[in-house]
């Protein structure tokens, strides 16, 4: 069985560990001191054995992946044993003090004149090293900076850049929906959203009803994409010109749900139908609008439901049903060439 182990710290950090040979097994939840860089951390367990190793990718850059032989392997961070309640209760006064290390950060960013943004601060358990987060729109030299802080604080520093989105995640918070956000919450890959998404899904390009709070596109944009995507390849193109039975019409609009469109024409003005009578029509007209699989799938679907019609109301022996004498007259009109006028005789 893996013995890998996934810790859970402040934020989004995540780290994997080996779990003890001996012992009782870990479980999930269960606070559990590991090896750090330089001392000792105290996290949560999240995940273990196949779960942690998936979550883990198999990467190089973890203490507990794989690597190539032609590289020495380093020594694997292991988890040491369980949080005993004192070293909890040090965790709670330590979290409690990195609010006053952040305000003296802010400080002392002020003092240097730097164009940055402090987001966090995070000490490591034993306080030997303390991480600050950042943001800022350009490269910034903090070398004076990293002397000042590691005077004042007597410890090593850490200064991490990160982007608006990474700040969002760990700083975590509420979005329009009503829930906790994706990114601190499920969502661990950051994919890129552009401005093509909401166009796709027609939704409004307003920035403030589709940016969340980082201020960039909002996530969810592109969970749904791929749907909307295949859908409207059902559909003909909005503003695309046909000839239907009731002549010449521009396609204002579609509805993907409902499975209409909307048409437009200058004589007789906008109607509603359904894809499937679309298609109808303009196959009617010798006109192709859909072709390959999507044209036998509607046309299933047509038969289909030309079946259910018969059921409901069958039609008169004498074959005067609504897919009686009608169907026959579109059938030769179909087949008939354009009309021309009887000569004229003296």
């Amino acid at each position: 069985m893996s013995r890998t182990v996934e810790v859970a710290f402040k934020g989004t950090r995540r780290g994997y560990y080996t779990a003890p040979e001996s012992g009782d097994p870990l479980r999930m939840g269960e606070s559990v001191v590991v090896e750090a860089e330089r001392g000792r951390d105290l996290g949560r367990i999240t995940a273990l054995g196949e779960v942690a190793d998936k979550k883990c990718g198999g990467c190089s850059g973890c203490s507990t992946s794989p690597v190539a032989d032609s590289v020495p392997e380093a020594p694997p961070r292991a988890v040491l044993r369980r949080a005993t309640p004192d070293e909890l209760r040090t965790l709670s006064e330590v979290r409690r003090s990195e609010d006053d290390a952040r305000r003296k950060v802010v400080e002392r960013v002020r003092v240097h004149g730097l164009v940055m943004k402090v987001s966090d601060t995070e000490w490591q358990f034993d306080r030997n090293k303390l991480t600050i987060y950042f943001t800022a729109e350009k490269r910034v030299d903090f070398r004076a900076l990293v002397r000042d802080l590691a005077s004042t604080f007597r410890t090593r520093i850490e200064l991490r850049q990160i982007g608006v989105r990474d700040e969002a995640a760990r700083l975590s918070g509420v979005g329009r929906c009503g829930r906790e956000y994706c990114c601190s919450t499920w969502l661990k890959e950051l994919s890129p959203v552009n401005l093509g998404l909401a166009k796709d899904q027609h939704l409004s390009l307003n920035p403030s009803q589709i940016s969340g709070g980082c201020g960039r596109l909002l996530c969810c944009l592109k969970y749904e994409h791929d749907f909307y995507v295949a859908a409207r390849k059902r559909f003909p193109k909005e503003g695309k010109t046909l000839r239907t039975a009731t002549g010449v019409e521009r396609i204002v609009a579609v509805d993907i749900f409902r499975e209409r469109v909307f048409l437009r024409s200058e004589e007789h003005g906008s109607r509603i139908i359904s894809l499937l009578q679309l298609h109808e029509e303009v196959e009617g007209l010798g006109d192709v609008l859909l072709t390959g699989e999507l044209r036998a799938r509607l046309a299933d679907e047509a038969a289909a439901a030309r079946a259910a019609t018969m059921v409901d109301d069958p039609p008169e022996a004498d074959g005067a049903g609504p897919e009686g004498p009608r169907s026959g007259r579109r059938r030769r009109r179909r087949g008939s060439g354009p009309s021309t006028p009887p000569p004229e005789t003296e």
